[in-house]
């Protein structure tokens, strides 16, 4: 489990914005789904006004749960479960379970850090389990056709969308190690902090607003890539605050986790405010984003893709890496 735990956004410049912006975590996982090799991408969501969690899964399913929480005992989440049934080529019976009703939050973050648990089966026989609760799992589904606690799900990468002024920080896990990222940007400079240690300095930003370098973690080598454009082509405002883009990629990286929901608004948003070559290179999709391609084209199998209904040729070797990809907003 990777714990989303940000900075605490400054307070955004529009009821929309604020709407939209307050945290917003995809993460893609690969599992076995009735015996066939699949992805399933979790995409949580937390506005002042809602609480979601999505499950997608490619040619499958898509449900959206509500998180939001309630003094009122009435309307808590409870723990529940839906039943999904695929009658594409053969019958299966796809079951998804879950339990949010102790759940603690990061400050007020999307995604849960513990006491909580998301399961997926087919055919009454477990796929995927995603939590610290299994006990209590397992109590509920007696009937689930289960012998010992799963592994924990392989993540093959994980988009995540920060909000602040200067700093901006996101812990993510490398090769099972997790760490905690720090990226700050002031005079002009960008620097990289992992587990508080300075890891890259870039200066002169103006010139080197894109661009790649290599750094270490636990004598693990990471990529990382950066698009600054929008920060340091601001000064005008003909682009709004706009947006930086960061990927850190271990070994050949992992698929990109399709927008949706929340995400896709404010993707939209963005875009629909701004003009010029700015938006063009830091567009949400893989293929028209400058930072993107360069983290796509240091695969060496080429099998980074959106993992979408319409693109499902997901790289066979996509468990050999991981990629972390932020976008960072930034409000002055």
């Amino acid at each position: 489990m990777i714990p989303a735990c940000f900075g605490q956004p400054t307070t955004p410049r529009s009821s929309s914005q604020c709407q939209l912006s307050q945290n917003l975590i995809t993460c893609i996982y690969q599992i076995q789904l009735c015996n066939s090799p699949s992805y399933v991408t979790l995409s949580w969501s937390r506005t002042l006004f809602s609480h979601s969690l999505t499950i997608y899964a490619s040619d499958a399913f898509s449900t959206t749960i509500s998180l939001n929480s309630s003094t009122l005992s009435f309307f808590r989440t409870r723990p529940s479960s839906k039943s999904i049934y695929l009658t594409r080529r053969h019958f299966q019976k796809i079951k998804l379970y879950w339990d949010f009703t102790r759940a603690q939050f990061c400050q007020n973050y999307a995604e849960p850090e513990s006491c909580f648990y998301i399961a997926i089966s087919c055919n009454d026989r477990l796929e995927f389990f995603l939590g610290d609760l299994f006990d209590d799992f397992i109590r509920r589904s007696a009937a689930l056709a289960t012998t010992h606690q799963p592994t924990d799900p392989i993540i093959l990468s994980r988009r995540e969308h920060v909000f602040g002024s200067r700093s901006y920080t996101s812990r993510a896990q490398f090769l099972g190690s997790k760490h905690e990222i720090e990226i700050e940007y002031n005079g002009g400079m960008l620097r990289v902090k992992v587990d508080g240690k300075i890891r890259l300095v870039v200066k002169r930003l103006a010139w080197k607003f894109r661009g790649n370098e290599k750094i270490f973690i636990d004598d693990v080598e990471v990529e990382f890539y950066w698009d600054v454009f929008t920060w340091v082509n601001n000064s005008n405002g003909n682009y709004g605050n706009g947006h930086g883009v960061f990927v850190f990629q271990v070994g050949d990286g992992g698929v990109w986790p399709e927008i949706m929901g929340q995400e896709k608004r404010l993707m939209g948003k963005s875009l629909s405010v701004s003009s010029g070559p700015a938006m063009i290179s830091l567009s949400p999709s893989p293929s028209n984003s400058s930072v993107l391609q360069w983290a796509e084209e240091s695969s060496s199998d080429g099998g980074r893709s959106s993992c979408s209904s319409s693109t499902r040729s997901c790289g066979s070797n996509a468990n050999s890496g991981f990629s972390l990809l932020l976008y960072a907003w930034r409000r002055d």
